[in-house]
This record gives structure tokens, sequence and C-alpha cells, in this order.
């Protein structure tokens, strides 16, 4: 039989739901887990330099291609290196990667791109030979073939909506406004963390008005001008410079589409709400029965600040000693073959633990802190929904310790990809894909 990487075999799952949905968008379920197997698999294998202090990261690779010139100055993948590089809004080299990745999937020249960077030696010997998928024979031409694919599918992306590439594959909802000369728009501003948040609306103002924004908004662009990274005051002298012109205003919301919090936003929106109380930003409006049960967990599961993911527990199972990654492939079936009752609870993510409560009777299930668990994943079949983590398991009897897998299900894809980031977060070393 022969051996599989079981990042390009869930890839291959991936492309297959993206296939059926015919033009790919920014609001397809799929595209950000396609886009982070993507990632995973240009990552693996990457070494570090021993005598630098930098972190070498894959979008360095695509980088090089410029100053090795494998592509040609005027190449579309040489053009979108040089538009990755002189974005504005991209703050660091996982931003630059995913930007780049975006773009060739838009443009259709993905494969193009790779085959660039397995034709430079010089970025090549970056890659463990051992361990990297761009330097098995076995691996990269089944990479190659599904990159292909790739280029076949008609992606419909919005790649100027990517200031928040540096922290999410997950974008927040993207407008713009297209307003006439006028002395202000009735808005109070606040800067945080590089960003200008609309903090309050004046009454009669022309914000107010029109309703083209609310608190919590960010003005990402104003006539182009791009507002990331910006310092206090920096949206008042653009403004001022284009005092008496049209203004075209590019605005990142708060809300996704389902009306749920934009969760990348939720540190920054806190302390917005601290700022005026009066903001409320768990109000989000369902836009029908459906969303609203879909969106159950987001809009008003809110306790305290803080997000309660509502999921089913479908049950547990005691692994054995071993707790690594590797097993969760073999323990999520497990679980799923028992049938155990499912349950319906809550889960809080904190940032030192999480706990899980039964959502009929408020009963605490489990409270794990971040140490306890050794790693977290996602099953990929038959969808993205349900992942799993394994934790230092403590018998009743008087057995020797060892480690359980847990398993849930989330009520979607995007939302089970969050809890997996945020779980993996908080110990940091682990992959986050089985």
């Amino acid at each position: 039989m022969p051996v599989k990487d079981p990042l390009i075999e869930t890839l291959k799952v991936c492309i297959l739901q993206l296939q059926a949905e015919g033009t790919v968008t920014d609001s397809s379920p799929h595209l950000a887990t396609c886009c982070e197997l993507l990632e995973l698999i240009l990552r693996k294998g990457l070494q570090q330099p021993v005598l630098s202090l930098t972190h070498r990261d894959y979008w360095y690779c695509f980088e090089q291609l410029l100053q090795h010139d494998t592509c040609g100055r005027l190449s579309a993948v040489s053009l979108a290196v040089q538009k990755t590089t002189a974005c504005p809004k991209l703050l660091t080299a996982q931003g630059r990667g995913r930007f780049f990745i975006r773009l060739m999937l838009a443009k259709r020249t993905l494969e193009n791109a790779v085959k660039h960077v397995l034709h430079t030696g010089r970025v090549m010997e970056w890659y463990s030979p051992e361990t990297s998928v761009l330097r098995n024979e076995k691996f990269v031409e089944p990479f190659l073939s599904l990159c292909l694919v790739l280029s076949e599918i008609k992606f419909k992306l919005n790649i100027e909506n990517c200031s928040f590439l540096d922290e999410s594959w997950l974008l927040p909802v993207c407008e713009t406004y297209e307003a006439v000369p006028c002395r202000e728009l009735g808005m109070v501003l606040r800067y945080l963390d590089g960003r200008v948040f609309v903090l309050e609306l004046l009454h009669g103002g022309m914000a107010q008005v029109d309703m083209f924004a609310e608190p919590g908004d960010i003005i990402d662009e104003i006539n182009g001008i791009s507002l990331r990274n910006s310092s206090n005051g920096q949206a008042g002298v653009v403004l001022s410079r284009l005092k008496g012109q049209p203004l075209s205003l590019r605005l990142l919301r708060w809300r996704c589409k389902d009306g749920a919090m934009y969760r990348p936003l939720v540190p920054l929106l806190r302390q917005l709400k601290q700022e005026n109380p009066l903001l409320q930003f768990s109000s989000a409006p369902q836009p029908s029965p459906a969303a609203q049960r879909q969106s159950q967990s987001q809009s008003q599961c809110v306790k305290e600040g803080r997000i309660l993911y509502a999921l089913q527990l479908l049950g547990k199972t005691n692994i054995g000693m071993y707790g690594g990654k590797e097993v969760l492939q073999h323990a999520i079936p497990a679980v799923l073959r028992m049938r155990q009752n499912s349950k319906e609870v809550l889960l809080d993510v904190k940032e030192t633990h999480m706990t899980c409560t039964d959502k009929s009777n408020k009963q605490q299930l489990f409270q794990h802190h971040f140490p306890e668990i050794s790693c977290v994943g996602r099953f990929g079949q038959p969808d993205f929904t349900i992942f799993a983590f394994c934790v230092v398991d403590t018998p009743d009897t008087g057995q020797p310790k060892g480690f359980c897998c847990v398993v849930l299900q989330a009520t979607s894809s995007t939302e089970c990809e969050e809890l997996v980031h945020r779980i993996a977060a908080g110990f940091k070393n682990t992959e986050w894909f089985v």
C-alpha cells in the first residue's frame, strides 16, 4: 500500500467540496480550510536558520523568486510577489503568505508558483528532505496535481479584504461606502492595535443619517489610502487632506453575515465596551430561523464578554499511555463507532483553561487547563465539524493514568476551525489537522 500524507489526503477531500460549489467566494465554508491546508503543506519541513533571530516562513520562499529571477520579472507569479510585498495592510510574513495564496487562487496560478519554488535550488535547501512534502517524490506530484485542480476552479475573492490575514484566515465582512463631499462624517474614532474603530456616531451626522457605519466597525481605507497600523489622528489627517472631495470608505464590519460577532475582534471590542459601556455587541439580529440555529453559539451564548460555543459532546474514550496528535486519526473514529449518547453542551474557552457544561441543567462536565491537553485536531470525514482533544485521564479506579480522547461536534466548519485554533493556541506546539 502506497504511503499517503494526511495533509494531502485532507486537501483532496476539501477540493472536492470546493468543486461542488462551482464559483468559490469568501463566504464559502470550505475556503478557509483549503487555504490553511495549503499553508500547512508549504510550512511542513521548513527548517529554521541556525544563527538567526528571524523565524523563516513559507512566504520567504516565494519572495526569493524575485531575487533569483526564476519566473521572469513580468510573469503572473512575479507580479503577484511584488503586489504582496507592496501591500501596506500586511505586517507579518504569515499575513503576506496568506495574501499570496489567496492571490494565486484568484489568478489560478498556484501550480506555477509552487513549480518555480521547486526549481529554485537555493530555496529548496530550506526544506528537510525527511519531513517536507515538497522534497518527497511520492508526495510532491500528488500535491502539484491538486494545485492544478485548484487552478481549474473559479475563485471570486475580495483580495483587498486582507487586513486580518496577519491574525486569521477568517475574514470580516468588507463593504465600501461612497460619500458625497461633506464638512464632517459625524463619527468619534478610537485607535486600537493599529486599527481605526468607530466608537460613537454623533447625532445628526452623516454616518448616523445614512446608517453606513455603526460602533465597532473599522475604517480600513479612505479613498484607497490604507489605515492599517495607523497612529492616533491619522484618519483625521487623511480626511482633512481630502476635504471637499467625494469619499470612498472601505469598512470592516464587526458583525459577520449571519449576525454573529467577528471573533478575531472580540478582545478589541471588549476594550471599546470598557470605554463606552452603552455599546451592545451581542444583540445581533438573526436573519432566518436556519441562520439563527447555526449562529446560536455565537450570537446568543455570550457570558461576561466571552463567547460560549454550543456544541455536541459525542463521547470520549481512554487511548492508553500515548497522547500525541497521531492517535487522533484512530481515536476519533473509535469514539464515533461507540455511538455514545451525545449531549448538548456549552464550551467556554478561557485564557488558561476551558470548561464544559451541560446545556440542559448547567452541570459542569469537565474543566481542563491547557497544560493537561496534549493535542487537538479536526476530523475530515464526512465533514469538518468534528474535532477532538487528548487530555490526561485520571480514572476513578486504581488503574494507571493515561490519556483520554474527547470528541465534540461544532455547528459549522468555520466554528470548528476557530475552536481548534483557540485550544491549540493554549499550548502552541501542535498541528491542527489529522
